[in-house]
């Protein structure tokens, strides 16, 4: 089964909560598999510090809906600021606004997302 996921920009504004959907975003994208944090999520994270290169993304209209999304991610992001991340995890075909499971910057992402693979675990 896929983990369908949409990850929206969004620009940082005074005012806006990264815990909040924001009213406007400037592109949208989908990817249909592999969205949950510890896939998606450590993807973006290690793309915004280091460019590793993303793939299986589709451009989307800023308009485009779906109603079996399982995650949605917002990309936070303002000339001169640091870039924040905040995933919200919706319920398909139930509600798209979801629950803000994380807010913060990608180091903090890898941190609580990327499996330990060292030799205590």
């Amino acid at each position: 089964m896929s983990t369908r996921a949409q990850i929206r920009f969004a620009t940082r504004e005074e005012g806006v909560a990264f815990d909040k959907h924001p009213d406007t975003i400037h592109a949208q994208f989908y990817k249909h598999s592999d969205g949950y944090p510890e896939g998606l999520g450590i993807d973006i994270s290690e793309s915004l510090l280091d460019s590793t290169k993303i793939t299986n993304w589709e451009v989307e209209s800023l308009d485009t809906k779906h109603g079996d999304l399982e995650f949605v991610y917002y990309i936070w992001q303002a000339p001169l600021k640091t870039t924040w991340i905040s995933i919200f995890e919706v319920r398909p075909f139930v509600d798209q606004i979801g629950e803000c499971i994380f807010v913060g910057e990608p180091q903090k992402l890898i941190d609580k997302y990327k499996e330990n693979t060292n030799d205590d675990g």
